[in-house]
């Protein structure tokens, strides 16, 4: 976790983001698997909430949305969209890799809409 936190406060000071995108936290049928993702999922809020840097959460049906037109697309329709809308020869690898692009490209599509409401606030 240690070297989690300390690699993304390098990137974070290497590139200086405008924001973050986060799938938020869903629970799923492997408990270790949820714990560990919920650590790191901590520290990279951690992270960005000391840099200044606003976060944005995504639920995962959102993402498949906004990527796959559906909310109920399964992972490799996910992949390829992303593969498509990059124009890239392959999907991202790993998973976790195309995952997080897939946050990505869904924040990028909703950002414009986000701007709007917190202008109107």
């Amino acid at each position: 976790m240690l070297q989690l936190y300390n690699d993304l406060r390098v990137l974070i000071e290497r590139h200086h983001p405008a924001a973050a995108a986060i799938e938020e936290l869903f629970f799923g049928k492997n408990v270790n698997t949820a714990l560990t993702v919920g650590q790191a999922r901590g520290i990279a809020l951690l992270a960005f909430a000391q840099a200044g840097i606003p976060v944005y959460e995504y639920k995962p049906l959102q993402v498949k949305q906004a990527l796959a037109g559906y909310g109920g697309a399964d992972k490799r329709q996910v992949q390829e969209m992303v593969r498509l809308t990059l124009r890239l020869p392959a999907i991202p690898r790993p998973d976790d890799a195309a995952d997080a692009v897939a946050v990505a490209i869904c924040h990028l599509y909703a950002a414009p809409m986000i701007r709007r409401i917190e202008e109107g606030r």
